[in-house]
């Protein structure tokens, strides 16, 4: 009897896992309603509370998806010799549950960004000129210090090129002429005479 039971909390054990995610956006954009009083408690998913604080349609404007200010050097006269200019959902509500956000951060000579985490979020650094000292410490027990000089760089391992033309009109084989007339709404003669050149 007492194998069977401990057979049966296995098996519910085993059939109580769960795997959770964000859900799929069901539209296109969701912009957030700024001056929305509606506030939805974090039981409810988080699909609905963001359906109710937001702008509908015709009321959502080209601004709600447009930032103006990370052109502008921020003030680093301050203790830390640095200067946050965030760019999240509260400064662009267009970004409301696209799940990206971005900042400017400028540094005096010597200036740092405190030690900080980002809950939800994950971080990537372009640094735009001169260099900077950047790094992240492993989790417990380790607690092993990473870090690494960076400087203005493409921001990929292996950023690799493709030139458009080349690709779409010279590629080997060819793309075939009707496709590609089709798809720039052009005559084909056109397409065979531009891929002439490659």
């Amino acid at each position: 009897m007492t194998s069977h039971l401990l057979l049966l909390g296995l098996l519910v054990a085993g059939c109580s896992l769960v795997f959770a995610s964000d859900p799929s956006a069901l539209q296109d954009f969701c912009v957030a309603d700024q001056n929305s009083t509606v506030y939805l408690f974090n039981f409810f998913p988080r699909s609905i509370r963001e359906w109710f604080g937001l702008q509908r349609g015709k009321l959502v404007q080209p601004d709600d998806f447009f930032y103006r200010g990370l052109q502008l050097m921020g003030n680093t006269s301050n203790a830390v010799g640095s200067a946050v200019t965030p760019v999240t959902v509260e400064e662009l509500p267009g970004l409301n549950t696209l799940g990206i956000s971005m900042a400017r951060i400028d540094f005096a000579p010597q200036g740092i960004n405190p030690p900080h985490t980002h809950p939800r979020a994950t971080e990537i650094l372009t640094v735009m000129e001169g260099r900077i000292l950047v790094g992240f410490v492993t989790s417990n027990p380790q607690n092993r210090l990473i870090t690494k000089e960076l400087q203005k760089a493409l921001s990929s391992q292996n950023p690799g090129v493709i030139t458009i033309a080349n690709a779409v009109f010279g590629s080997n084989p060819d793309i075939a002429g009707d496709i590609l007339a089709k798809a720039f709404q052009v005559d084909i003669n056109v397409v065979y005479q531009i891929q002439s050149k490659f």
